[in-house]
C-alpha cells in the first residue's frame, strides 16, 4: 500500500496525465478548468476544490481525475512532465482517500517519503525542507493516539544546462488531525510545488503562488494553523 499511495502521488506530481491514471472504461473526466483573467500579471484557475494564480502566459491542464484532483501550468506543459527542476511551472493537487483505498497514516509516509525526489534530488538541484507537523503513525513507533500528520514545506535551486531556477513546495498529509477540518474533507494528501527561472524576485513570486493556492476553502496557512491547533 505504501507503493500505492507513494506511485500515485509521484505521478499526480510530475505529470498530471490524465492516461496514466485514468485510463479504463471507469475513467471519468478531469474536473474542467475555469480561467478568470485579471489585470494583474496573474490568471485564476479554477478545477474543481483547487484554485491558484498562474503566470499570464502559462498554460495549465487538469490533472487525472478518480484519484483526486487539481492542474498543472507551466510555459512549457510537456517538458513540466520531467520534473527534474529546469523548466518553469506549478502543480497544485490532491489525493482522494475515499478513491484510493488505503489507510489515513500512509499517506504519512507518501508525505515524509521522497514524493518530490524527482525535482529535490535531481543532478544539479539543492535545497532543504522544514519540517511543520510531523505526528508519526501509532504503527510506526508514534502515541498511541498519533492523528499521524504530517506537514512540511521546502524550497532549494537547481542549475540544468547552465540555467538556473528556484523551487519552493508543500506538502501534507492530515490523517486524522485536526488539518482535516479545513480543506477538503476526503483528502488524504496535498501537494503544491512551484519552480521559477532564479532572480531577484523569484523567492516573492513563489511565496504569491504557493499561498494564493487553496483547497476547499482552506489555504496553506489554513492547513498549518488547524494542525496546530491556533486560530
Amino acid at each position: 500500500m505504501r507503493r500505492v499511495v507513494l506511485g500515485l502521488a509521484v505521478l499526480l506530481v510530475a505529470s498530471g496525465c490524465q492516461r496514466s491514471l485514468g485510463a479504463g472504461p471507469e475513467a471519468q473526466d478531469p474536473d474542467p478548468l475555469h480561467i478568470v483573467e485579471s489585470p494583474s500579471p496573474y490568471t485564476e484557475v479554477t478545477a474543481g476544490p483547487v484554485r491558484a494564480m498562474i503566470p499570464d502566459d502559462w498554460q495549465p491542464v487538469a490533472t487525472a481525475p478518480g484519484s483526486g484532483g487539481g492542474f498543472f501550468a507551466s510555459p512549457e506543459p510537456n517538458a513540466w512532465r520531467r520534473m527534474d527542476g529546469s523548466v518553469a511551472g506549478m502543480v497544485a493537487t490532491w489525493v482522494d482517500e475515499t478513491q484510493v483505498g488505503v489507510p489515513s497514516d500512509y499517506y504519512y509516509l507518501a508525505a515524509s517519503g521522497p514524493v518530490l525526489g524527482r525535482l529535490t534530488s535531481a543532478p544539479g538541484c539543492v535545497g532543504h525542507q522544514v519540517v511543520l507537523i510531523d505526528n508519526q503513525p501509532g504503527w510506526m513507533a508514534g502515541a498511541a493516539d498519533s492523528p499521524g500528520d504530517f506537514l512540511a514545506r521546502g524550497r532549494g535551486t537547481c542549475t540544468r544546462h547552465g540555467v538556473p531556477t528556484r523551487w519552493a513546495y508543500f506538502v501534507a498529509a492530515p490523517g486524522f488531525g485536526a488539518a482535516r477540518t479545513v480543506g477538503i474533507p476526503a483528502a488524504g494528501l496535498y501537494i503544491v510545488v512551484a519552480v521559477l527561472p532564479d532572480s531577484r524576485n523569484a523567492p516573492k513570486l513563489l511565496h504569491i503562488l504557493l499561498h494564493g493556492t487553496t483547497f476547499g476553502t482552506a489555504g496553506i496557512r489554513d492547513l498549518v494553523a488547524a494542525a496546530r491547533g491556533t486560530p
